[in-house]
């Protein structure tokens, strides 16, 4: 079974993307901030990440370039998921690694469809 974290602060955004991917047929664990997250991927590799890029902590900018300068976690793939809409944003996001940039508020069909996407064209772990 695919296994999906979900890193966001705000636990009513993560209660719902959590019950959205889980009705769609993934594992999903989460985390409540960026350090959370990071040790979170050290203990067990998802298979993809949803990661907020505001919160306590390292952003999740900056969680994402730690990932994508360790060579365990330079593929992992990362959706960010995110209240960031200036275009500067999402260009960051995408400079930084990202595989997909989410704007809050979001679909949760539309999520469910981008994370099934990423996971497809994702290389077999």
């Amino acid at each position: 079974m695919t296994t999906v974290l979900v890193v966001d602060d705000d636990p009513d955004v993560c209660d719902l993307v959590i019950y959205k991917l889980r009705k769609s047929g993934y594992e999903v664990r989460s985390a409540a901030d960026g350090d959370e997250a990071l040790r979170a991927v050290a203990t067990e590799l998802p298979d993809l990440v949803l990661l907020d890029v505001m919160m306590p902590g390292p952003s999740g900018l900056e969680v994402l370039g730690r990932w994508r300068a360790a060579p365990e976690t330079a593929t992992l793939p990362v959706i960010l998921l995110t209240a960031l809409a200036q275009e500067s944003d999402v260009e960051t996001g995408f400079a930084l690694g990202a595989d997909d940039y989410i704007l809050k508020p979001f679909s949760p069909r539309e999520l469910a469809r981008r994370v099934a996407a990423v996971v497809a064209r994702s290389p077999v772990r």
